[in-house]
């Protein structure tokens, strides 16, 4: 059952199934940086296991705090003296330092303004990014993903690089996965000569500044979107948010957008006021041609799978129901979906499915009693990690967060790797307790 708005929280279950990120994993993919969290022990064990898990110990630091330091009520130079200490320790100063305060710095009313302005007067040429780690934020307001996915950008420079440099590349913020070379952003700058711009291929602190040289930043994963929009305030930037979709109609409108945003006759992004006028420049023949192959994917593979029962989860794609809704529209057997709560660019999806498909089902993954829920399930084709785990089925797609799928070339991504897990086993037992797919993992 769906949790319902304004219901308040209880306790909850938290599955083996552990491929998504992290804050800790996130904050990894800033360059030449390291992470150093101030907190109570207890609270530092996961975070502290994550980065030993990633082989990523030597960017990361911490800062116990004591219950005498509570007591005592010098929680600022706790935190300031803990941080001079790591850094002086160290044999060399980075370009970054992520520093992590937590629920303890909000409950006794620390002055964080004086405590980074103190470690910026003693460190000048390190650039301390204000990130947080306050999980009794979650279930209001921004979390702490959304805050970090905006707060890892905060040290791009205020600069602009020549006309013509900035026009011909474009910045994707937000995503822990670069886009697939052959996603339909990727193709469609392409075709216009057009550099993408990602965090994730970063390799150095210069690449990273060079995110701030585009004129267009965009946003394709959710969480991404206030960053997005944040960043883009602060630095002039023209701001697109282009979510994955699996509707075809949403997909045709953000290639329009976005061939409106970068073409020839483009000024300016905000200019456009009808999509459709554009459609010149993008020829109704290679739409449908997007589409037709969409169409081929996807027979091919209900053609291989045939009725076997799909079960989908929420950790696999941001629109875990849109891909319901595509599947089943395609003569697929999607029997149910593990959710927690409907994601509200998703509502009118999840309003036609219970219109049109009354007997799919809908399993929550974080109440209590899905802990002793029968995992064998035979003949079952799962379409996410927690879909893997909560069935107990072999055959699984793994991949999280929609990874580098995009558009119309994300759609056939997504039905080959249907194939892929239909007819070749995995070991759930091995691979989704691996924390963060996608990293280097020692497990």
């Amino acid at each position: 059952m769906l949790k319902k708005a304004g219901e308040s929280s209880g306790l909850e279950f938290n599955s083996p199934a552990h491929g998504n990120w992290n804050i800790v994993h996130t904050g990894m993919l800033l360059p030449e940086a390291i992470q150093i969290y101030v907190c109570a022990d207890n609270c530092m064990r996961g975070v502290v296991l994550t980065a030993a898990e990633m082989n990523a110990a030597d960017r990361f630091s911490f800062v116990i705090v004591e219950e005498e330091d509570l007591l005592n009520g010098n929680l600022e130079d706790v935190t300031i003296e803990g941080v001079t200490d790591v850094l002086k320790k160290r044999g060399d100063h980075p370009k970054a330092v992520l520093l992590f305060t937590v629920c303890l710095h909000h409950f006794l009313g620390c002055d964080l303004e004086r405590v980074y302005e103190e470690l910026e007067a003693r460190f000048p040429e390190i650039f301390f990014i204000r990130c947080y780690m306050d999980p009794i934020m979650q279930k209001h307001g921004l979390t702490p993903d959304q805050k970090l996915r905006k707060s890892i950008y905060d040290a791009l420079p205020e600069r602009n690089a020549g006309k013509s440099d900035s026009e011909r590349s474009v910045t994707i913020l937000g995503s822990d996965f670069a886009l697939d070379e052959t996603s339909d952003i990727k193709r469609l700058l392409k075709a216009e000569n057009i550099e993408v711009r990602e965090l994730p291929t970063c390799d150095s602190w210069k690449a990273y500044e060079n995110l701030a040289d585009s004129r267009i930043f965009i946003a394709c994963y959710p969480p991404g979107k206030y960053g997005l929009e944040s960043q883009a305030e602060r630095l002039g930037k023209k701001a697109l948010y282009l979510p994955g979709s699996f509707e075809y109609d949403e997909i045709i409108m953000q290639w329009k957008t976005l061939e409106q945003a970068v073409g020839g006759n483009a000024k300016d992004v905000e200019s456009m006021k009808d999509p459709d006028m554009y459609m010149e420049k993008l020829p109704e023949r290679i739409i449908q041609s997007e589409i037709a192959l969409c169409e081929a994917a996807l027979e091919k593979t209900r053609k291989v799978i045939g009725d076997v029962p799909v079960m989908i989860d929420h950790t696999f794609h941001p629109r875990p129901l849109e891909l319901a809704k595509l599947l089943l529209t395609h003569g697929f057997s999607v029997t149910r979906i593990y959710l927690d709560a409907v994601n509200p660019e998703e509502k009118a999806t999840f309003e036609w499915l219970k219109q049109q498909y009354p007997g799919l089902s809908y399993e929550p993954t974080i109440h209590p009693e899905m802990r002793v829920r029968p995992r064998k399930e035979e003949n079952i084709l799962a379409i996410g990690q927690k879909a893997a785990w909560f069935t107990g089925t072999r055959h699984f797609v793994n991949l999280v967060e929609g990874a580098g799928l995009y558009g119309f070339d994300g759609i056939r991504k997504v039905a080959g790797l249907m194939i892929e897990a239909w007819q070749e086993e995995k070991d759930p037992e091995d691979l989704i307790i691996r924390k963060g797919w996608g990293c280097e993992s020692c497990i």
